[in-house]
């Protein structure tokens, strides 16, 4: 299974630390900016990229209050129009009964990851695009194993995996890690440097290439 780095197994070379949760609108809407960062690094040996599950809501089994509701309703039209150009799925609302539970589809991600890092990816985009555009939930086992089987998971072993303790275990020392970080919000960018220095990046929503550039600015030498 693969593990996150901690301050005590430091990668020798530098590290970009994507903090994110699978069900944190903000990073829905930061997805075509990460899609360009990521893509610039994908295949290079000088800077490794890891996702750190955020964990924005533990487990819950009841149904979201309906102040809770609205508020997230209107933060995302608030993303809108702040990042012309993100859809959303508002149907999602009125076909599901919303619960604020996002430890799930965090354990999914973590589940996928350890088949591949391509699975890792290939989850995380696929919780996004079945909450904010099929208005699936992915708070529901159920979501997450259909899912699972789309992007071609080993599906016995995702289902295992998603509710096991190894897995969960792994949620909570994620989460820690990424306050360790200093990820008070998602998403975040934190890169740390070959000789362990760790710099917040400020994540410029529809802007790839100003974080491309604060990357090469620190990641000197």
């Amino acid at each position: 299974m693969t593990l996150i780095s901690t301050s005590d197994d430091r990668p020798k070379k530098a590290t970009l630390y994507y903090a994110v949760d699978p069900m944190c609108s903000w990073c829905w809407g930061f997805k075509p900016t990460w899609q360009v960062v990521y893509n610039a690094y994908a295949s290079q040996t000088t800077l490794a990229v890891r996702y750190v599950m955020g964990g924005l809501a533990p487990d819950s089994d009841q149904p979201m209050p309906a102040e809770m509701q609205q508020h997230l309703q209107h933060i995302w039209r608030q993303i809108q129009r702040t990042i012309p150009g993100t859809e959303f799925n508002f149907d999602f609302w009125s076909n599901n009964i919303p619960r604020r539970s996002t430890y799930p589809a965090c354990r999914a991600v973590l589940a996928a990851r350890s088949q591949s890092v391509q699975l890792e990816q290939a989850m995380l985009l696929a919780i996004q695009e079945a909450y904010y555009l099929q208005a699936k939930n992915p708070s529901d086992y159920s979501t997450l194993t259909e899912l699972a089987k789309q992007i071609g998971c080993d599906t016995d072993q995702f289902t295992q995996e998603l509710t096991s303790r190894t897995i969960d275990q792994q949620l909570k020392s994620e989460i820690h890690f990424a306050r360790e970080l200093g990820a008070m919000g998602f998403p975040s960018l934190i890169l740390e440097t070959a000789t362990g220095s760790r710099h917040p990046m400020n994540v410029a929503y529809g802007n790839p290439q100003h974080i491309l550039e604060q990357i090469e600015l620190l990641n000197v030498g």
